[in-house]
């Protein structure tokens, strides 16, 4: 056995013993021995060894009494540090290991990158990648994945792409990079064909890219995409687990495919809040809202609690069929569990706004303790919808004394209300306002809106000259909003080159080819007419059926036009008979003239008396105490003639009937409609 040799034999000591005791009597030996003070490479054997019993404190006092410190003792305490998610510590080892003139190697660029991604740090991750050039680094597999992480993590995929085509031999942690990246980055078309190219160079793709391209389908609409990757996941036996199981939920449910999406929520042997939500926000945002509300309560009896997103999604499916029972239960079990922050205060807003109740809208608007742009917004837009436009001025003029800047969306808002309230003048000031005081370009959007005001004010020929004026080619919603000015009053020769303009663009919206062909047909012009109804046939796009919605007792109640299905039918006839015989007493002549039908005026009296609204309304009449507020909620616009006639039933009720259409709300109270006619 040959004798101990000093210090030849102290690495494979400090490589044997795994406990601090050992460990610290090396140290001392070190120290008395003068082998510490000299610098050594064992000096960082030992920082590395204290590191790998877990002493990390030990480690770094010895690092930081080192008289000289080489590559190997930064890269110890580095990984030391990036293991215990320390980025800043990270960060600063490296710019001293640089200040004292130690070379860093792969290891070192590698997680001193990885440290950057964590923080964000964009501009001290270039600085390190420009450093590993120099270095010689540049082809590096290690550095460059990380160099194309940071990239990615920071959204920057352009530049990610540039480094991507240059790492050799990329792996699958390449590949997923990439792919992910244009995910969160919103690029989902070039993460589909990233997926592509990968397939093409024989690569398959593990779980995690799996779960990139469902969540890149998902945000596309790529349901036959979706339901691609599923069946891969399928054939090749991938684990679908909780989070790819949730993925699919939202795919589905995102874009419409409701009974694929539940199927596949019902399949789930585990079930999380995140899963729930998803399901409740795709049933929300595609118009499921029954769907919604009954799994909004059926996740509460699972005794989930409901989180942002789910309580966001149930505010969503109130707010469009205007459930206020249920949306006042939600801002209640908001109050008592969670902060009334920015997010859920707008929500609520909405939420109470497009239920009819402004003044509970503008009354959480006011508890607010911190307002951004879009809580201001959504409440100026709130009074819009409601033909409040000088409030809506007034909130605005408000606004701009605070630090905030009006957006486009706060003029699109502004122009809209004004547009409601038939305030031209002030619509027109706030429209210069936005292009020569805050220097915003006008949209489309903003364009429309200001048609719209003038064509509905009956200054069609100014309407005309706006558009003149625009320096991009008119979209089909500035179109739209001239011709319905010119169909309200009359104007054919203007209406005419609008109803052209609109056939151009070659809408998909079934309503426009509504109102197309009801111009022709107010004008006489019935070859025209039959032309656009032969377009609508040949295309296969019908006319969407009008409904509406009445909250009774907590309930929602549906009906359609014509609709003799309701329990109480007969009750409902015999109440709208009743009131057209006193509706006639008072004046009321029923309007015909947009029944397109080849018709004897008799049959066209009764198509209009029975409207979804006004089955509704009879219904809500019945199944409701005197005097108590009515809310109706219609799919479409409402009709002229029951817009007249739900002023003369407001006045024989004694009731206040609120109707919100698809453009605005209607209250009428004795006889009157809010909109003052003007919509």
């Amino acid at each position: 056995m040959r004798p101990f040799q000093w210090p030849k034999d102290l690495k494979p000591l400090l490589l044997r013993f795994k406990d601090r005791a050992s460990i610290a009597k090396i140290h001392a030996i070190m120290i008395s021995s003068g082998t510490f003070d000299r610098g050594t490479s064992f000096n960082g054997q030992l920082v590395a060894s204290y590191i790998r019993i877990g002493d990390i404190e030990s480690a770094r006092l010895v690092f930081d009494k080192s008289p000289h410190r080489a590559v190997d003792a930064y890269n110890a305490m580095i990984i030391a540090y990036s293991r215990k998610v320390c980025p800043l510590e990270v960060i600063k080892l490296y710019k001293q290991m640089n200040l004292e003139g130690a070379r860093p190697d792969s290891s070192t660029f590698t997680l001193a990158l990885k440290a950057c991604t964590s923080l964000l740090d964009l501009d001290m991750g270039e600085k390190i990648r420009t450093n590993a050039v120099k270095c010689g680094y540049e082809h590096d597999m290690f550095v460059g994945s990380s160099v194309l992480n940071l990239y990615a993590k920071c959204g920057q995929m352009d530049e990610a792409m540039g480094v991507f085509e240059k790492i050799p031999g990329r792996d699958i942690v390449a590949w997923t990079t990439m792919i992910t990246g244009f995910v969160q980055s919103g690029r989902v078309s070039d993460a589909i064909w990233i997926y592509r190219q990968m397939q093409k160079e024989g690569i398959e793709g593990d779980g995690v890219v799996m779960l990139g391209l469902i969540q890149a389908c998902a945000n596309i609409g790529d349901t036959k995409m979706g339901l691609s990757v599923h069946g891969h996941m399928i054939r090749r036996d991938l684990r679908i687990d909780v989070v790819v199981q949730t993925s699919l939920v939202d795919l589905y449910a995102k874009n419409g495919q409701l009974e694929l999406s539940s199927r596949m929520f019902r399949n789930m042997s585990h079930r999380n809040a995140v899963s729930w939500s998803a399901l409740i926000s795709g049933c929300a945002q595609n118009g499921f809202v029954g769907n919604a509300l009954e799994l909004l309560k059926e996740m509460q009896s699972f005794g989930f609690e409901l989180d942002l997103v789910s309580l966001m999604s149930g505010l969503l499916a109130c707010s469009q069929v205007g459930f206020l029972k249920l949306g006042r239960s939600i801002h209640g079990y908001i109050m008592k569990r969670l902060d009334l922050d920015q997010v859920l205060g707008t929500a609520l807003i909405d939420m109470y706004s497009k239920c009819g109740f402004l003044s509970n809208g503008r009354a959480v608007f006011e508890l607010l303790s911190s307002k951004d742009l879009i809580s201001w917004n959504t409440m100026i837009a709130s009074y819009g919808i409601h033909g409040q436009g000088m409030e809506a001025l007034s909130l605005f003029l408000h606004m701009t004394e605070t630090d905030l800047k009006p957006d486009h969306a706060t003029f699109a808002s502004l122009l809209s209300a004004c547009s409601h309230s038939g305030l031209v003048e002030e619509g027109k000031y706030c429209f210069d306002r936005m292009v020569y005081e805050f220097n915003i370009k006008p949209s489309e959007k903003h364009y429309a809106c200001l048609v719209d005001l003038l064509a509905r004010a009956g200054r069609v020929e100014e309407a005309r000259d706006l558009i003149d004026s625009m320096t991009t080619d008119p979209g089909i919603a500035v179109w739209v909003a001239l011709l319905l000015g010119c169909h309200i009053h009359r104007k054919l020769l203007t209406g005419e080159l609008a109803a052209k303009k609109v056939l151009e663009l070659k809408p998909d919206n079934p309503g426009i080819y509504a109102l197309v062909s009801n111009f022709y047909a107010a004008a006489r012009k019935w070859d025209e007419f039959a032309g656009v109804r032969k377009v609508m046939k040949n295309t296969g796009m019908k006319k969407v059926p009008g409904y509406s919605v009445v909250e009774v007792h907590g309930k929602l109640h549906a009906f359609l036009m014509e609709d003799k299905s309701h329990p109480q039918y007969e009750q409902i006839a015999g109440m709208l008979e009743k009131l057209e015989h006193e509706m006639t007493a008072m004046g009321y002549i029923p309007n015909t003239e947009f029944v397109l039908h080849n018709l004897e005026e008799e049959v066209k009296v009764k198509m209009v008396c029975s409207h979804s609204e006004r089955l509704a309304i009879a219904f809500g009449l019945l199944n409701t105490g005197l005097g108590t507020r009515l809310l109706i909620t219609k799919n479409l616009r409402v009709c002229r003639d029951c817009h007249e006639a739900t002023k003369f039933i407001s006045k024989i009720v004694n009731r206040e009937i609120v109707v919100r259409d698809v453009k605005r709300f209607h209250h009428f109270k004795d006889g009157v409609c809010s909109c003052g006619d003007y919509w």
